[in-house]
């Protein structure tokens, strides 16, 4: 049984660490025993030996790290190491996303172009990993967008499950939070957008199109769907600038 080293800055403590100093130091201690996601941390108390750090001061800085998802507290039970997602990154660009939406959708264009250069520059990965269940699945999913745009109703979480079902083969977990990172920006703040009605039935297509380019075997044509498929939000983007 591996023994976790409880004070590894000791030498280093001082009285009065400031905040950031006390986030520092507690992922540098979960750095230095290697503990994972899941891990539970020491207690409390075995924090503040740890860092040299007040109790208050843990306790800010674990609100902090818990914000960052970096750990999670689970109230009864302890605290964890967190997940690692990039919800705050999330919830970083959507809040400027939103605060630039009534002006020039800045920030909905970068996360656009984001989108649009990760999916194609992977094209043709995407089609040499990507098996003949994967494939079934994206066109069931193409159809359901298209039978829910035939009944004018939104079709979101199935977008996203497209999305993130053409990364899934790629095998890359980083790639899929960064996916569904900049989905969920895309998905908060292109409400702020003005659509026209047919751009829901235009968006169905196009997600047939990247099927049908993948079925091919074809990364140009499979680029050049994923472009149409930006198409409508950039014509969206442009209208909103001109007005």
């Amino acid at each position: 049984m591996t023994t976790i080293d409880a004070s590894p800055l000791r030498g280093q403590e001082r009285p009065g660490p400031r905040r950031q100093e006390v986030v520092t130091g507690i992922k540098e201690y979960i750095l230095r025993n290697r503990l994972k996601p899941g891990d539970l941390l020491p207690t409390e108390t075995e924090l503040c030996e740890a860092v040299g750090a007040s109790r208050s001061s843990v306790r800010e800085a674990v609100k902090i790290l818990s914000a960052l998802d970096i750990v999670e507290v689970r109230h009864g039970h302890g605290t964890f190491v967190g997940r690692m997602s990039l919800n705050a990154l999330v919830e970083s660009l959507a809040f400027r996303g939103l605060l630039s939406g009534e002006e020039d959708h800045r920030v909905l264009g970068q996360v656009v172009d984001v989108r649009q250069t990760l999916e194609q520059g992977l094209a043709a990965n995407i089609i040499d990993v990507l098996d003949a269940g994967h494939l079934a699945g994206l066109a069931a999913l193409a159809d359901q967008m298209a039978d829910l745009a035939a009944q004018d109703k939104d079709f979101l979480e199935v977008d996203r499950e497209f999305h993130l079902k053409l990364m899934e083969p790629l095998g890359n977990d980083l790639i899929l939070q960064l996916t569904e990172a900049f989905w969920q920006v895309q998905a908060i703040v292109a409400p702020t957008l003005r659509t026209d009605p047919e751009d829901r039935v235009i968006t169905a297509q196009r997600h047939r199109a990247i099927v049908d380019a993948i079925s091919a075997g074809d990364p140009a044509a499979l680029r050049a769907a994923i472009a149409e498929h930006y198409a409508p939000v950039r014509a969206s983007l442009a209208r909103a600038v001109q007005s």
